[in-house]
């Protein structure tokens, strides 16, 4: 598609804190403990990135964060504290991520243990280099269909709202490479209503939150919130199961099985339906629809936030964007579509594509609740049971001397 890029102002979607300015005077303040009695994080709509910003050069490796009461979450963003902690088992914080349970079940997301490791090992083919190469062709075919629609948009003079078109993109392709299926899922409107849904949920999540008297699930189902939360879910379960009983379906034909069977490689849907436990049953329909809901969200939404802010920072830098469109052009012509092996050969591009997920990472941060107390090289430790968040955004800007700059290489 030809044309330029256009970026406006930076904006960030509001997050509301329970002002307050009190301390916990109960911390803990044992010699060598890290104190958590600073004030309370104060943040105005639209504000909350900023603020972090200005926490982490107050205090370098890391600072609590209040919600309300006494809840504190330690939020980790020095390298050396952030390499302690994720070196370890500890566990997920289960929290908050109980919320996600009713949407996206327990898969690899939410799994702990022994269950996580299971199943981490049954899907590890399904993402080996041998399956991936032969992807591109799919994904170059989806990338093609959005860039046909922008350009209808544009002569149209239309709106173009990215993060819905890349996210249709995005669910097309993993719908094909992942999931067997057979068409284009960025005319449907089915499709549509699941992305939809999809970000309904996640707004609902952050919101749930951050939000006191929303905890208690019997509380949350009775408010307007709940209830929507409720309607999103069944629309996403519908989208998936309906996945998985069209590929059961398509599994009961001969020359299909047979297919699939002679197959070194089998796609991440397939793997899930010819499982075998340690023990030698199959996965459960519950634990099958878990994993294929929680691929399905992160195969799509999270890949599109990368997707959408890299064409962000291209937008608002049009002179790495010429350079980009430059490198692609003398490498694949007018017409060319792109293969596996072009990949290492656009270098410049890769840069920009680093250096925005590095400003704006798709995940921004990791939750763990220590199973036992940790240690860390300058000497302070934490209890167990302390919940910590490793900020994966902030790391990414206070490593490098020029920190939010868009500035590849």
């Amino acid at each position: 598609m030809k044309g330029e890029l256009q970026g406006g102002k930076e904006n960030y979607h509001p997050v509301a804190i329970l002002p307050s300015t009190t301390t916990l005077s109960s911390a803990p303040k044992e010699e060598g403990f890290i104190d958590l009695s600073f004030p309370r994080l104060q943040f105005q709509d639209g504000q909350e990135l900023q603020g972090l910003q200005k926490r982490a050069e107050k205090y370098p490796c890391a600072s609590p964060r209040w919600l309300w009461g006494s809840k504190v979450t330690l939020e980790v963003y020095n390298p050396d504290y952030m390499k302690v902690i994720l070196g370890r088992s500890d566990p997920k914080r289960h929290d908050s991520s109980r919320f996600l349970a009713p949407w996206i079940g327990y898969g690899l997301l939410l799994l702990n243990g022994q269950r996580w490791f299971q199943h981490r090992r049954m899907l590890t083919p399904a993402f080996h280099y041998d399956i991936l190469k032969p992807y591109m062709r799919l994904m170059a075919d989806s990338v093609h269909v959005m860039l046909d629609k922008w350009e209808d948009l544009i002569r149209q003079n239309s709106y173009l709202e990215i993060f819905e078109h890349v996210s249709l993109m995005t669910l097309d392709t993993i719908m094909k490479c992942a999931f067997s299926y057979q068409g284009s899922q960025q005319a449907d409107r089915i499709s549509q209503s699941y992305i939809q849904a999809i970000q309904d949920l996640s707004n609902l999540f952050f919101s749930r939150v951050r939000n006191a008297f929303h905890q208690n699930d019997i509380i949350y189902k009775l408010t307007p919130e709940g209830r929507w939360n409720h309607r999103a879910c069944q629309l996403a379960h519908q989208h998936t199961d309906r996945v998985i009983k069209l590929r059961k379906a398509q599994l009961q034909e001969e020359g299909e099985l047979e297919k699939v069977r002679s197959k070194r490689h089998l796609d991440f849907l397939d793997i899930l339906l010819f499982a075998r436990m340690e023990d030698g049953s199959s996965l459960s329909d519950k634990d099958l629809r878990a994993e294929v809901d929680t691929f399905m969200f992160e195969g799509h939404d999270t890949t599109a936030s990368g997707i959408s802010w890299i064409l962000y920072a291209l937008a608002t830098h049009p002179e790495h964007q010429q350079m980009c469109r430059q490198e692609i052009q003398i490498l694949l012509g007018d017409g060319a579509s792109i293969t596996w092996d072009h990949l290492d050969k656009m270098p410049y591009t890769t840069m920009c594509i680093k250096e925005a997920l590095r400003l704006y990472p798709p995940v921004p941060g990791i939750g763990r609740e220590l199973s036992k107390p940790i240690s860390f090289p300058d000497g302070r430790s934490l209890p167990k049971g302390m919940k910590v968040s490793t900020l994966v955004h902030q790391f990414c800007r206070s490593t490098w001397e020029v920190r939010n700059s868009h500035i590849p290489g």
